[in-house]
């Protein structure tokens, strides 16, 4: 199972565009070695083809089918956005980006809509001060 690492989170980030807000996910991926730097234009591409926003103030952000063999091992990444970032007429403030190899993918999708389904955790998560405070919320739902 996936380990969400204090490395894998970044706190109080502000974003002028969606463009800029998935960029620095797939940045985020990049510095901890999850992917290659090209995966991030295949994460743009892929939200240029269906939105990675899910609901509840979340978007997922993640590279096409055919990014895959840019994956070096599985990871997450979880901005935190309190003041929001516009993704096509809605308002996200937790961007959570994903690298999945396999069923991996799958496996970490239904993690995350699990911890973010429920609008209270979504609502702690975006008011966390602290990184151990949003790996306590993942630990709950998630072997975090």
């Amino acid at each position: 199972m996936l380990t969400l690492k204090q490395e894998d989170i970044v706190l109080n980030k502000r974003f002028s565009s969606k463009k800029e807000a998935i960029e620095a996910a797939g940045k985020q991926l990049v510095s901890q070695g999850y992917v290659s730097i090209d995966y991030i234009q295949k994460m743009v591409e892929r939200d240029r083809l269906t939105t990675t926003y899910i609901g509840n103030m979340v978007a997922i952000p993640h590279g096409t089918d055919d990014s895959k063999v840019l994956i070096n091992q599985s990871g997450i990444v979880i901005l935190q956005v309190p003041k929001g970032v516009e993704f096509d007429g809605n308002e996200v403030r937790l961007i959570i980006g994903i690298a999945g190899l396999g069923d991996e993918h799958l496996e970490l999708l239904s993690s995350i809509a699990l911890v973010c389904s429920d609008m209270e955790k979504v609502r702690q998560l975006i008011a966390a001060e602290t990184k151990e405070e949003i790996i306590g919320l993942f630990k709950e739902e998630v072997r975090a």
